[in-house]
């Protein structure tokens, strides 16, 4: 790979909204690093995305496994641009607060929030010599919840804060940003085991301002822009790509 070519790292880039990033990013011309820890979805997204793409196997709650991540995006791609902190359990337990292991909640910020705080923290001196970039992908749970979110909610929350935190600590020369997804329909995107195309209602769609459920594609996108230099204005900011949903009053009759 050219040392020329831009080259991000996109944390649980082999599914979900991760992959879609990722297939994006590569048809913008970056060289692709997917960290995830599922050997089998990791190999097969490569399988699929193609182009400048490579997979290292990564536990972003470990910090050893995330500087080797780190390095090895360098030292393949000869430069680090961009780190997208996708990575995220979003399928814990759903249990009354009371029922809530402390197992539970320390896995849950460990991945969500730890991850992204590790990855920035290996990251950084990479970035700051090609005055790159980070995006966070939140979650709009961190401003507003379902019952018996706890773990998820918090760590999403606190994602919202480490960005404006490390755009300040990180200017001017490396821009941080988050986009927090609401309803996306990723299941065409799972690993191949697994993936099963859900069939969304009218209602499902009906729902959103904008008149539909989401995709990867949008979140890819507003990440996209993010990542360009037509955001070179932009740091700090949380981006809230919903459909609108967190603007509509939603009362029981």
């Amino acid at each position: 790979m050219s040392t020329a070519r831009k080259v991000v790292i996109v944390t649980g880039g082999a599914q979900g909204i991760g992959k879609g990033v990722a297939a994006r990013l590569l048809a913008d011309g970056y060289g692709v690093v997917v960290a995830d820890d599922d050997a089998e979805a990791g190999p097969e997204a490569l399988g699929e995305l193609g182009g400048a793409s490579w997979f290292v196997a990564t536990d972003v709650a470990d910090e050893a496994s995330v500087a080797a991540c780190v390095a090895a995006a360098v030292a393949n791609g000869g430069r680090l641009d961009a780190v997208v902190n996708n990575a995220g359990i979003a399928r814990a337990p759903r249990v009354p607060v009371e029922q809530l292991t402390l197992e539970s909640w320390s896995r849950q910020l460990g991945v969500n929030l730890t991850g992204a705080f590790l990855m920035a923290k290996h990251a950084a001196p990479h970035l700051r010599a090609t005055r790159g970039a980070i995006v966070n992908v939140a979650s709009t749970r961190a401003l507003q919840s379902e019952a018996n979110t706890e773990a998820y909610s918090a760590s999403k929350g606190g994602l919202v804060a480490l960005t404006h935190a490390l755009a300040v600590s990180l200017g001017p020369d490396v821009r941080v940003n988050c986009v927090s997804p609401g309803w996306i329909d990723v299941s065409g995107w799972q690993k191949r085991s697994t993936r099963k195309q859900v069939a969304l209602s009218a209602a499902d769609h009906a729902q959103h301002p904008a008149g539909r459920v989401g995709t990867p594609a949008d979140i890819a996108a507003m990440v996209a822009f993010l990542l360009s230099d037509a955001a070179g204005f932009v740091t700090g900011q949380n981006f809230v790509v919903d459909g609108g949903m967190t603007k509509k009053m939603i009362y029981e009759e």
